[in-house]
């Protein structure tokens, strides 16, 4: 199982950091990563979401992160299609992707989030329509050829794409997943999952078996089978402590979290139904956001390495690929994060490895 790391870049008003200093400091925490041997570095795009992410150009900090790291992978979880023309979303992949070196993993989505949806114009009901075409059109601008595409909601004629990415058809791809039915769109297109942050781990479990069973029927060639998930993790030497600090900061990130989620788990919203399944959860966790809570949903892993390693080898053995570790969940001080990262290195990781 590999370990990636995975930011939102919050900036919370109590932590004394601006935009500037929080970027700052990502960027050397990345550096560091890169000299542990983490897998890789993933990135959401968020937009109108005060506090809890300032990460809008996702794609610009990581090229960023390109010239500062050699050998860590640099993630987009997501790119929301339907905020982007998908030529632009392929040019700048493209271009990420050399100025990494052929480093880049394309996370994909349709986007959740009402105010953003009113923002860029998108009809939640057409999203899934939107996202659909666009990476049909993703994939055949990567192959290299002209393409002409009438759709729905795209027209092309003769575009071919410039720049071409290092990484040959293209760089690997992934789906967001939250809803069921989301797993199976994932399998069918061959593509890897990304899943979280917000879903319960009893949830997931299900489905990842679904995807699983999916995955056996053909899809398109190269096909990504994996399935990464994200978990709040804070893993130091001294277990109290780590557990002190989650406990006082994880619960600030995951009440951002579930504010932000809110408009789909409370209402019924055109094409986001599932969605409301999940508001029960919202519930428990508005009364009692504790990080005894937050763990028996699965969501956090916060003590020492014996004990983050033992929880690590569980979502191993029930079959996830890549865990994406919000060290610190942006809630918590720098030099802790890299302390973490140091312990997840050191210790945690080539215990998974001895023990697979």
């Amino acid at each position: 199982m590999q370990l990636d790391l995975f930011y939102e870049l919050s900036v919370p008003a109590h932590s004394g950091r601006d935009e500037q200093q929080v970027y700052a400091d990502t960027l050397e925490e990345l550096v560091l990563a890169d000299r542990l041997g983490f897998g890789a570095a993933w990135l959401v795009e968020h937009h109108l979401m005060p506090e809890y992410s300032h990460s809008s150009a996702p794609d610009l900090f990581l090229a960023a992160a390109a010239q500062r790291t050699r050998h860590l992978r640099l993630g987009l979880a997501v790119v929301p299609l339907p905020y982007h023309h998908p030529v632009q979303v392929a040019e700048r992949a493209a271009t990420l992707d050399l100025l990494s070196g052929g480093r880049l993993e394309l996370g994909l989505g349709r986007g959740f989030d009402p105010a953003e949806q009113r923002l860029f114009g998108v009809a939640p009901a057409a999203a899934r329509a939107m996202m659909l075409e666009s990476i049909d059109i993703l994939r055949r601008l990567f192959a290299g050829d002209a393409v002409s595409f009438r759709g729905e909601h795209y027209t092309l004629e003769g575009v071919r794409l410039l720049p071409r990415p290092v990484q040959r058809p293209h760089p690997p791809l992934w789906l967001a997943a939250v809803s069921p039915e989301s797993y199976d769109q994932a399998a069918a297109l061959g593509l890897g999952v990304l899943a979280g942050p917000f879903k319960p781990w009893v949830m997931i479990r299900r489905d990842l078996h679904r995807y699983r069973r999916a995955c056996t029927a053909p899809a398109p060639v190269p096909a990504n089978r994996q399935l990464a998930m994200t978990v709040g993790i804070l893993c130091l030497e001294d277990g109290t402590a780590a557990r002190r600090l989650a406990a006082e900061c994880f619960p600030w990130f995951y009440h951002r979290l579930l504010e932000t989620t809110a408009p789909v788990l409370e209402r019924l919203v055109e094409g986001y139904a599932w969605y409301r399944r999940l508001g029960r959860f919202r519930h428990l966790l508005r009364r009692a956001a504790t990080l005894p809570v937050l763990e028996r949903l699965g969501l956090v892993i916060a003590g020492d390495p014996a004990h983050c390693t033992r929880a690590l080898a569980r979502l191993r053995a029930a079959g996830v690929d890549r865990v994406l570790c919000a060290v610190g969940a942006g809630a918590v001080d720098t030099a802790v994060v890299r302390e973490s990262l140091e312990v997840l290195a050191r210790e945690v990781a080539p215990a998974l490895a001895q023990a697979a």
